[in-house]
């Protein structure tokens, strides 16, 4: 832990950090005694989803993969063929190039911090509204040292968000990437984000499949919503019983904001994500989320006061069950919630915190995301 407090504080960009931090500090002052003994559960529950963190580089060894839904990437600029108007200078979200000059630092700093002491190998993003956010996140950040390569596909989202994925060329080698693009047979009319499905090798040895998602949201309600997410995952299942009937051995990670809990159909139904490895078939996959979502004190998101995990790493049992030497393996102690402190605030209507993010309503408040990231470190066995 303390090589990592070392790598964040040279980044030597932390003046809206301290700003931050001691006005929170300043509101938790005027606490009452009971309140305050409430925050200090609460950062208990905080160093519990950095307790397993590992800021050791992975080197030849291995990588980390990440996924973090960024809330709202917009460039600044309408364009009329999408919903963006709020996230145009003169829209309701007042959304200037120095405002989101500053969100796209404060992604870098993020994945610095996510990736310790060697940054993340892939990423995979979602809220993204176009493929040049990404050219920028890798160009005009301090990422642009570590060569990123962009892997992107413009969705028919009606408000013009898509997923997207960036990979550090000299860990992962880019093979190929295909679309996945749900037409709803139950109504052709609506539109959804594509899913992104990218395949490449992980340093020179073993091809990993990754599917990048963000199913639909669950406006309406989630039993009205559901069909549309259980629609997209048969089609993401449907690829992958492709994909295993070619390779039986194939090392696949399914990730992303699919808008559904560990225990919804979507997930335990259809994508065949089981929460215990014990239960798992040699063609199934394993929800690394399931064991995090009992953790009722942390979540990748927090709606209404209840933390939730709508965020997902889903890892193919090849993935987990590999005992041969020099072969891809999914690390043992599984994927993780990255709750960095600064990545949080307080919570004073329901107490505790909540991911701090960049709007509060119309409100500008410069923070990150409404999600946490996640992630999950892949090894070559020795």
């Amino acid at each position: 832990m303390r090589q990592f407090l070392i790598v964040w504080a040279l980044f030597g960009l932390l003046g809206s950090f301290s700003t931050t931090i001691f006005a929170q500090k300043t509101a938790q002052d005027t606490l009452s005694p009971t309140a305050k003994k409430q925050v200090a559960k609460d950062d208990e529950s905080i160093k519990l989803g950095m307790k397993d963190f590992s800021d050791k580089a992975r080197g030849s060894k291995g990588i980390r993969v990440v996924f973090y839904n960024v809330e709202n990437l917009f460039y600044p600029e309408n364009d009329p063929a999408k919903r963006d108007d709020d996230f145009t200078p003169k829209g309701l979200k007042r959304w200037s190039f120095y405002r989101y000059q500053l969100k796209l630092n404060n992604i870098y700093k993020t994945m610095m911090a996510v990736g310790g002491w060697e940054v993340p190998s892939v990423i995979g993003f979602c809220e993204l509204e176009n493929k040049q956010v990404l050219k920028d996140l890798i160009s005009k950040t301090p990422l642009k040292k570590y060569k990123y390569g962009i892997v992107h596909e413009e969705s028919t989202d009606r408000r013009g968000i898509d997923v997207g994925f960036i990979y550090r060329k000299n860990k992962f080698k880019y093979l190929s990437h295909e679309i996945i693009r749900p037409v709803f047979p139950f109504d052709s009319t609506l539109k959804t984000r594509d899913v992104l499905h990218i395949t490449g090798q992980v340093l020179g040895k073993d091809t990993l499949h990754v599917f990048v998602n963000h199913w639909p949201s669950r406006w309406g309600g989630q039993a009205k919503s559901e069909p549309k997410r259980v629609y997209v995952a048969s089609l993401v299942r449907k690829r992958i019983d492709e994909i295993y009937a070619k390779n039986p051995s194939a090392k696949i990670i399914v990730m992303g904001d699919f808008n559904d809990e560990v225990e919804n159909k979507s997930l335990v139904e259809v994508l065949n994500a089981k929460g215990h490895k014990k239960d798992m078939g040699p063609t199934d996959m394993y929800n690394y989320m399931h064991a995090l979502s009992k953790n009722w004190q942390l979540g990748s998101h927090k709606y209404q006061g209840h933390w939730g995990t709508l965020d997902h790493v889903v890892a193919s049992a090849p993935l987990l069950s590999e005992k041969r030497k020099n072969k891809l393996f999914a690390d043992p102690s599984g994927a993780h919630i990255f709750a960095a402190r600064f990545l949080l605030e307080q919570d004073n209507k329901h107490m505790g915190y909540q991911p701090f993010r960049t709007y509060a309503g119309p409100r500008f408040i410069g923070g990150f995301s409404d999600h946490l990231p996640i992630y999950i470190d892949l090894w070559y066995k020795k």
